[in-house]
């Protein structure tokens, strides 16, 4: 079990794996235990704006239209985006998955 997951819901830990693999494909340099709850995006990833599109597909083709990762970034700002954590994406997904997404 991932560093920090052992009190994580079940789905949670399940779209964590999930976008530490997708994360892996696009930058091979990252490993699935650097992508934690509480790393971010730009600083403790040192993802950019390229593999956030490439990740912004793979999460499409995973989990379909019901999850809309552009909607969800542009909702964000600019500033957020840069600090966003991988629990905002992890909770993100599992609302819209459970259906429980409110409109903003």
């Amino acid at each position: 079990m991932t560093e920090g997951t052992e009190h994580m819901p079940a789905g949670q830990s399940d779209i964590l794996a999930d976008i530490a693999e997708m994360l892996h494909a696009i930058r091979d340099d990252l490993e699935a235990e650097d992508v934690t709850m509480d790393a971010t995006f730009r600083t403790d990833l040192g993802v950019e704006s390229i593999d956030v599109v490439a990740l912004a597909g793979r999460l499409q083709s995973r989990y379909g239209d019901g999850v809309n990762f552009a909607e969800f970034v542009a909702g964000l700002g600019l500033d957020s985006v840069r600090d966003l954590r991988v629990r905002e994406l992890v909770e993100f997904i599992e609302t819209s998955l459970s259906g429980k997404a409110v409109a903003a």
